[in-house]
């Protein structure tokens, strides 16, 4: 009889394909079976009131009824800002080399924007201003700025 044309490197290499063939086939059992095992049920989650996502929905207690009317999409209006045009502040940064600065607003607490074309007389960094707000290319900047006396 003659030699088998088989060596040991080849067996070797049949037998570890065949032996990842069985793990792969193992691997995918065990997946479908865990997948039986899943339900919907365990899918879900729930919210409570505070927003913290749970597993157990929250207590139909605790539901507060809510108007459709009074909701509010987008920005909401500017109904409790004060509608006095002239508005008082502080210097908090004056660049005089540059010519521009920002005045810390008394009723918002902050930083508005003003350029020395706005300013009329001269200011200085610490002095009590007023002014007026408007809609600048980015953001609100100040006119009419006057040092209070």
């Amino acid at each position: 009889m003659g030699r088998s044309q088989e060596t040991f490197n080849k067996k070797e290499v049949r037998q570890r394909k065949e032996k990842k063939r069985k793990e792969k086939a193992q691997k995918r059992l065990e997946k479908k079976e865990n997948e039986k095992k899943s339900s919907l049920d365990d899918m879900i989650a729930y919210v409570d009131e505070n927003g913290v996502i749970s597993s157990t929905p929250p207590d139909p207690g605790k539901k507060s009824k809510v108007k459709a009317e009074e909701i509010e999409l987008g920005v909401p209006s500017r109904s409790n800002e004060d509608n006095d045009p002239i508005r008082t502040g502080m210097v908090s940064h004056f660049n005089q080399s540059k010519g521009f600065g920002f005045i810390k607003d008394s009723f918002t607490k902050q930083g508005v924007f003003f350029h020395v074309n706005n300013v009329n007389g001269d200011i200085a960094e610490g002095n009590k201003v007023q002014f007026e707000i408007e809609n600048g290319p980015k953001g609100p900047t100040a006119i009419k700025v006057e040092k209070v006396k």
